[in-house]
């Protein structure tokens, strides 16, 4: 989180059956490169950035700051876990909010992974910031999206149009 206030950062690492969360660490560089350049992982998401400038701009430790979680399976990065204030997000039903968001390896797809990650990773939200809400948006048209966002408990607030498609805005009530 970007303002983690009370909360000790980073956490221990946090280990669920099949994964581990982390901080990120050098030895990430190559796959946050890997995901950050993948056309496929960024179908719903704008587009991938070049691979060039991000060799060029990405730093030796990647994306080192609370709320940053690497997932990582049998000691190999998989994937990203965010969680971030939604300071200045376009929506008000999200703004303020913590926003969930998560990018993992094509190869990762489809076994599970984000969801034991994702629900790891809110597991130790609450523990960190009870009674607060998370937010997620995803295009509607990303169905492993939709699905992987029910499965976690948020429900529809809203759809909206944003970078030429339909997004959905999702909410997860505080955990009690």
């Amino acid at each position: 989180m970007s303002d983690p206030g009370h909360v000790a950062w980073p956490p221990e690492p946090i280990r669920t059956e099949r994964l581990v969360l982390r901080e990120p660490e050098a030895r990430d560089r190559a796959t946050f490169i890997e995901l950050l350049a993948s056309a496929e992982v960024h179908t719903y998401l704008g587009g991938p950035r070049s691979r060039d400038e991000l060799e060029r701009e990405m730093p030796e430790v990647p994306e080192r700051w609370p709320g940053s979680f690497v997932v990582e399976l049998d000691g190999a990065m998989i994937g990203q876990i965010l969680l971030r204030r939604a300071a200045g997000h376009r929506r008000p039903a999200a703004a303020g909010k913590a926003d969930l968001g998560y990018l993992f390896l094509p190869k990762a797809w489809g076994r599970g992974y984000a969801a034991e990650a994702c629900a790891a990773a809110l597991d130790w939200f609450d523990g960190a910031f009870p009674g607060e809400p998370v937010v997620l948006t995803t295009q509607s048209a990303n169905d492993g999206s939709m699905r992987l966002a029910a499965k976690l408990g948020f429900t529809e607030v809203e759809r909206f149009q944003a970078w030429d498609a339909e997004q959905w805005l999702g909410l997860r009530p505080p955990a009690t």
